[in-house]
Parts: structure tokens; C-alpha cells; sequence
């Protein structure tokens, strides 16, 4: 079902690029998401084949209108029900978001290091790291006192390992080899 979800995500994404609404789009189905994730009623109602599609299209309408939501997010909704695709709602939220960070060329970060950055170290490592990807970065922090010192990033499938940890246990292994 992973590509049903890309193929949505990269459809949502060819529109609203094309509208240059990339960021609203998100952030309003990104509000639909959490409702539809909050709510059990509205999964089971938009998903239960044996409620009709008028009504269906009634609710997501209603939901629209009461958050806001473009006619955009509306239509995609509407393709959904039709299609009986709502259950990739949670998935289609997160190719959606992959698929718009790309055409954008941003790429996310998750930093974690053994104490916390200060914000000169975060914009040091920043510009480092949108120089190695080529991409604008959007990071994550977390903190991993285990490091005992320095870094670990990933990006995507690549790993930067600049702790303290890491050199220790490549030096240990170093020696022993000796």
C-alpha cells in the first residue's frame, strides 16, 4: 500500500506546487490528519464502505469549512472517500511531507549529541551540513548523553558520527588489532 500513498502524496504535491500553496496544504492536512487520528468516529464513518458517498463528502465538507481548509484539501479528501483510500490517510500525510521536502530540496536532520548546542554551534553545524547535502536542512535535536562528546547526524540513510563515543571505540579497536 506504501506506493497507493505515494501516488497520492505525489499528486497532492504536483497541485499544490503548482498553486504554490505548498506550505498551507500541508499544515491543513496536516490538521485533518490529527483529527482523523484523534477520532475513531470520523475513521470508521469515512471508511465504512456502507455509508454513502454523499455523505461522506457532507462531513469532509462540513470538517473543511469549520477548519479553514482550501478547496484543494477538500477535493483531495473528496478523491479519497471516493477511492476508499482514507485508511492511508496517516500515510499519505507522511510521503506527502517527504515528497514536498524533496521537490523543495530540503532535507531533515536528526542531531543528536551529548549535551545540549548552543545556538552558534546549531547554525555552525547547520551551514556545514547544507554545504555537504547541497540541500536546505531542517533539523531535529535530541540529546544523547551516551556520546560522552560531539555529534551524530542523520540524513536520510547517512550517518556523520563525530562523538566522542565513536573515535573512543575506534581507537580501542585500533590498539587491539595491534
Amino acid at each position: 500500500m506504501r506506493s497507493a500513498s505515494l501516488q497520492y502524496a505525489n499528486a497532492l504535491a504536483d497541485i499544490a506546487l503548482e498553486q504554490g500553496a505548498a506550505e498551507p496544504v500541508l499544515k491543513q492536512l496536516s490538521e485533518f490528519g490529527a483529527a482523523f487520528a484523534e477520532s475513531a468516529e470520523l475513521r470508521t464513518f469515512l471508511s465504512t464502505p456502507g455509508v454513502a458517498r454523499e455523505a461522506k463528502h457532507g462531513v469532509i465538507e462540513k470538517l473543511a469549512a469549520r477548519m479553514g481548509a482550501s478547496k484543494i484539501i477538500r477535493n483531495f479528501l473528496f478523491v479519497m472517500v471516493d477511492n476508499q483510500r482514507t485508511p492511508l490517510l496517516p500515510d499519505i500525510l507522511e510521503a506527502f511531507q517527504e515528497v514536498i521536502r524533496r521537490r523543495q530540496g530540503v532535507a531533515e536532520a536528526e542531531v543528536s549529541s551529548a549535551v545540549n548546542l548552543s545556538d552558534a554551534q546549531k547554525t555552525q553545524l547547520l551551514q556545514t551540513l547544507e554545504r555537504l547535502t547541497g540541500k536546505k536542512i531542517q533539523a531535529k535535536y535530541a540529546l544523547e548523553p551516551e556520546l560522552l562528546g560531539g555529534a551524530v547526524v542523520r540524513i536520510g540513510d547517512t550517518i556523520y558520527d563525530g562523538s566522542l563515543r565513536s573515535r573512543l571505540n575506534e581507537l580501542r579497536a585500533r590498539l587491539t588489532a595491534e
